[in-house]
């Protein structure tokens, strides 16, 4: 079975996640990884912490001379400003009252997380919180990412919306080919620049701003996920999974909500029988029926909240001295829509590569690839 988890705090050492369940043999490019962590730091809008850090994985185990051994794979990713922090953040011993946090934020972990974990200082629950988590994620996630790449399955996307500007427009997957070269990962130019200049405003108000990431797969085949059990179904697997990331409030697949708003006689994609293929000339349904696979695009969008550390701060209260304040500010982004877009990406690759394992089994790249070849 594949599975993932990770470790470390954002200002901690480093990040790490173990991957066990990957076949033995599975090829492994560093440099494809290094190139999605450096895309999860880009993007307009982002804060002064991506000028630290510049992300390299380690592979400490589990791979050998660039391929998998089917053992787990242990990463690394090194917090280069934890040489900043080692002060108060040391396992060893740390003055941990320099950075204490009392001034709870509004739509961070912090309170909930102090009442839960029993805490005095909101940095012990932050520190894992924060969605510099979500480095190693992307790097497990590229593993995942070429796993189904020696399938024949693609997994990209491009950003929807952002800070109120809105691309309703429908591209090919040729049209976004080079989408992540633009600054907003937005293939519209003009709407990009009208973004930029909607987060320029923003960040002047020391506000900050969300949108909207959408995530396709193509080259998958009918089957993947089950309709025989709910917890089973493709669709609420890669939700589930994709709502486990930080700031994610809303998924949704093909038509999604607008669905609701239509006559059945337009939302149902209509099927074919063309040379002996079952094929559908539309996709409203985003490539998943009945909890399963149907052979189409699988489009996947997903709803990010704006940053909740805004540098002019909330109303909140203090939850040690009980009085009336404006919550804390921590150094943030304006906008983080490339990053989560990047992250969204990695977490539809893992997903689906556990659904893909989940029915072809296989202990090495050959024995998989063997049984992906015979499905119809």
């Amino acid at each position: 079975m594949l599975q993932w988890s990770t470790s470390g705090e954002s200002h901690g050492r480093a990040l790490t996640a173990i991957v066990e369940g990957l076949p033995a043999n599975l090829h492994v490019d560093t440099q494809e990884i290094d190139n999605y962590l450096a895309l999860r730091q880009g993007g307009y809008g982002r804060g002064a912490r991506q000028k630290i850090e510049t992300d390299k994985v380690q592979i400490l185990a589990g791979v050998r001379d660039q391929k998998t051994l089917g053992s787990p794979v242990c990463l690394l990713v090194e917090n280069k400003d934890y040489a900043n922090w080692e002060a108060y953040m040391s396992p060893y011993g740390a003055d941990v009252s320099a950075r204490r946090l009392t001034r709870v934020r509004p739509g961070h972990a912090d309170l909930s997380g102090i009442l839960k974990y029993d805490q005095t200082d909101a940095r012990n629950i932050l520190e894992r919180a924060s969605a510099r988590e979500t480095a190693v994620r992307v790097a497990a996630g590229t593993l995942a990412r070429m796993f189904l790449r020696e399938l024949g399955v693609e997994v990209y996307g491009y950003v929807r919306a952002v800070a109120g500007v809105a691309d309703e427009k429908e591209y090919t997957a040729e049209q976004l080919q080079n989408v992540k070269q633009s600054p907003l990962f937005m293939p519209d130019e003009v709407l990009c620049k009208r973004a930029m200049d909607a987060i320029d405003a923003i960040k002047e108000d020391k506000d900050t701003a969300g949108g909207i990431v959408e995530v396709r797969v193509r080259g998958l085949k009918s089957g993947f996920g089950s309709c025989m059990s709910y917890g089973g179904k493709l669709d609420g697997h890669l939700a589930g999974a994709v709502m486990g990331i930080q700031a994610i409030k809303g998924v949704e697949f093909g038509l999604g909500f607008a669905a609701a708003m239509r006559r059945g006689s337009r939302v149902h994609d209509e099927i074919y029988l063309e040379n002996g293929k079952y094929v559908r000339k539309t996709n409203n349904a985003g490539g998943i029926e009945g909890g399963m696979s149907n052979g189409e695009e699988i489009v996947l969008r997903a709803a990010m909240k704006p940053i909740p550390t805004l540098m002019r701060g909330l109303d909140t209260v203090d939850f040690v001295t009980g009085e009336a304040c404006r919550a804390a500010t921590e150094r943030s982004d304006v906008c983080a829509i490339c990053a989560c877009e990047v992250v969204v990406e990695s977490t539809v690759c893992f997903a689906l590569a556990q659904k893909v394992l989940e029915r072809l089994g296989g202990d090495n790249m050959r024995e998989v690839k063997e049984r992906y070849e015979l499905l119809p």
